[in-house]
């Protein structure tokens, strides 16, 4: 059996890998029903057809190239049911570039685990 902490280092390269080939339906399975996520200038994105939609506007942009997420450290709660998974991200368009910190919430459902929230924070 797959350790936690593992799983979900492993289901962060999946999105990295989807995300680059900008494939933004399959996506949605990485993502509660009910998932939130802050922007890294602070904008709030309710639910998980939100996350995709704006995943699709995005690359819809030429200029756009990829969101790249690199797990740093996963800690999980006492009952092994929820983590927390914190890291870097970077955007990158052809032209320009941001990247800083992040924090996503995982939770197990059905047995796979699924991005509950994520705050993203632009640094640089």
């Amino acid at each position: 059996m797959t350790a936690p902490e593992d799983a979900i280092r492993a289901r962060r390269k999946l999105t990295n890998k989807l995300i680059a080939a900008h494939d933004a339906g399959r996506l949605r399975p990485f993502f509660d029903p009910q998932a939130n996520l802050i922007s890294g200038e602070g904008g709030l994105l309710m639910g998980a057809g939100a996350i995709i939609a704006a995943f699709e506007a995005q690359f819809r942009d030429p200029s756009f190239v990829t969101y790249l997420r690199t797990t740093q450290n996963v800690t999980l709660d006492a009952d092994g049911g929820r983590a927390a998974e914190v890291g870097e991200w970077q955007a990158t368009w052809k032209d320009a570039a941001s990247s800083g910190p992040y924090l996503a919430v995982w939770k197990k459902d059905r047995g796979q685990w699924v991005i509950e929230s994520e705050t993203f924070v632009t640094l640089r």
